[in-house]
């Protein structure tokens, strides 16, 4: 396309559905008897949500607190009430073991039990994989194996425990609840068809720019076939985020920058002169939400 005619066609703009991976893990971490040192505690549960602490709990407080907003925000009160109950199964049963085999020694036993799903391009949850490991003073010691739905026992002192689970299903009512509560959208700000490549954009927050700490990502400026170029950023948030958000973009042949809120997808057109010889058309800005919404999938 030649840059000195104006550019008349409209882009065709849709919501697109990205694929993402997403897990749930919770690590419970226990040891035979106290030791003498800051921040180590007898017992510890942590939940990790794509590898973000979202509640913790340990011995010395006996309280399971949330580390995220949504986890206070859409959590029933009912629902810290039943963890502490199963947490205080899980450490009795736990120190029974440890007492029943008479340790003196410090022993770690350490427990992992979580999922991963996958996002599909039409916004779906789908269960992909369960994880449940435990380990013995850091060695492994009896792990189950989605695939083939059996548990495999790396010791000989685990094999009564496999034989026993084996061909039980694994629970997923855990994943399916958390992960559903924790939706996100996906705000993305792009401008194409500009000349010269110099240009500013940021997405922001209650007019503060965000950046690679708040998660903002983007390639950088890429050319286009027609030796203009384009930019895109992306910022994922929480769905129900009711902060403002923006996208902001200026350039050298704009008379003022734009900034389009979120919440539409903005077809915006105008034109200038590049030193007195071309017309310029920055094609369009636009500023669209890819919703990630959808339920967990069964099977």
């Amino acid at each position: 396309m030649d840059r000195r005619q104006i550019q008349t066609n409209y882009l065709n703009v849709k919501n697109v559905f990205s694929t993402d991976m997403y897990s749930l893990n919770y690590i419970y971490t226990a040891l035979s008897k106290p030791v003498e040192l800051p921040g180590i505690h007898e017992f510890t549960a942590m939940g990790l949500m794509n590898n973000k602490q979202i509640d913790y709990y340990d011995s010395v407080s006996k309280k399971k607190i949330p580390k995220q907003d949504w986890m206070k925000d859409k959590l029933p009160a009912d629902y810290w009430e039943k963890a502490l109950s199963h947490l205080s199964m899980y450490i009795v049963i736990i120190y029974l073991l440890f007492h029943l085999f008479f340790l003196s020694d410090v022993h770690i036993l350490q427990w992992k039990h979580g999922c991963e799903i996958d996002q599909q391009p039409d916004g779906t949850l789908k269960f992909i994989k369960g994880i449940d490991q435990y380990s013995y003073d850091g060695d492994d010691f009896l792990a189950f194996d989605d695939a083939t739905m059996q548990w495999v026992a790396p010791v000989d002192q685990a094999l009564p425990t496999k034989r026993k689970w084996d061909g039980k299903e694994f629970s997923r009512s855990d994943c399916e609840y958390l992960l559903t509560l924790n939706r996100h959208v996906r705000l993305t700000c792009m401008v194409t068809g500009f000349y010269p490549k110099d240009v500013l954009m940021h997405i922001k927050k209650n007019g503060v720019p965000l950046t690679k700490h708040d998660g903002v990502q983007s390639a950088g400026v890429l050319p286009n076939d027609d030796e203009t170029y384009q930019i895109r950023m992306s910022v994922q948030i929480p769905e129900a985020d009711k902060e403002t958000y923006e996208c902001y973009v200026d350039h050298r042949t704009l008379k003022e920058p734009i900034v389009e809120k979120w919440g539409k997808v903005w077809f915006i057109w105008f034109s200038g002169v590049i030193d007195g010889s071309f017309v310029l058309i920055l094609a369009s800005v636009v500023l669209f939400v890819l919703c990630k919404r959808g339920t967990i999938g069964r099977s």
